[in-house]
């Protein structure tokens, strides 16, 4: 799967990610590494739980693993935090709009 990213005002990333779970209305969950494996790894899923008839709960969650995690912990915890807390604002917005 090929994802491109983009923080609010920073420049975009492309980069390609093995998909390892695509559960239909279940769970997605893909495998990202910036330049090789072991170096910055990303595990990303989203899963949708049913709540009762008509809803559901969306969970976005994510581990990032690697040697240059520790030097990215002040922007993991910023700006990238800060990133998908909008991304997941903005899919609430449209998913209740339909």
């Amino acid at each position: 799967m090929t994802v491109f990213i983009q923080l609010t005002g920073g420049k975009g990333m492309t980069f390609r990610s093995t998909v390892f779970v695509a559960l239909p209305n279940q769970e997605s969950r893909w495998l990202g590494h910036f330049l090789l494996p072991g170096i910055f790894d990303g595990e990303h899923y989203f899963q949708i739980e049913a709540i009762s008839p008509g809803r559901v709960r969306f969970i976005h969650g994510e581990k990032f693993s690697g040697i240059l995690v520790a030097l990215a912990k002040s922007k993991l915890e910023g700006e990238t935090k800060s990133g998908l807390i909008a991304m997941n604002q903005a899919l609430k917005i449209q998913a209740e709009a339909t």
